[in-house]
């Protein structure tokens, strides 16, 4: 039995017992863990040209935005390599830094949006939504990323209609 497998199996049973609804499948489980005082040095040693091909402008004013930068440039940067974990891509076949995205308002759980190649890799996986849980210590940044696949008719055609977690390719 593969470990998403192992891992879900005693979900579905709670999950059958208490009538929730839980994914039919996992696609891809993904964690990275970054060291923030190490992305914060590259950072700065890269500078802007090295941020703007890492990070969004959306994630840059954010990160700036907060009372430690660093910190929050590493959970993202975690983010990042977690869901290119979950496509199973590496940093291949035209999978960027740019074509993930997280998404955080400061009162809601952050959402990773795929964007570009990630979006296309993801919806021929008949994913429809990755689910994104960071942390963090004064030194360190780590992300969780679960590929969830789309269930039913239509499902991996759009993966933008059922969830604004991942969007089709431009």
């Amino acid at each position: 039995m593969c470990l998403a497998a192992r891992l879900v199996a005693p979900l579905m049973l709670c999950s059958a017992a208490m009538s929730l609804p839980l994914p039919a499948d996992l696609p891809g489980i993904g964690v990275d863990l970054v060291d923030i005082a190490r992305l914060v040095a590259a950072l700065e040693r890269g500078g802007p040209p090295l941020r703007d091909r890492m990070f969004t402008p959306a994630e840059q004013e954010e990160c700036e935005g907060r009372p430690n930068p660093g910190m929050h440039y590493a959970a993202r940067m975690a983010a990042k390599e977690a869901g290119m974990k979950v496509l199973g891509t590496g940093w291949t076949g035209g999978v960027g830094f740019q074509d993930f995205e997280v998404i955080s308002d400061g009162r809601t759980a952050p959402k990773l949006r795929l964007h570009g190649q990630a979006a296309v890799v993801a919806s021929r996986h008949g994913i429809r939504e990755m689910r994104l849980s960071l942390s963090h210590t004064d030194t360190m940044a780590i992300a969780f990323v679960i590929g969830i696949c789309a269930v039913g008719p239509g499902a991996g055609t759009d993966p933008g209609v059922e969830s604004h977690s991942v969007e089709p390719a431009e």
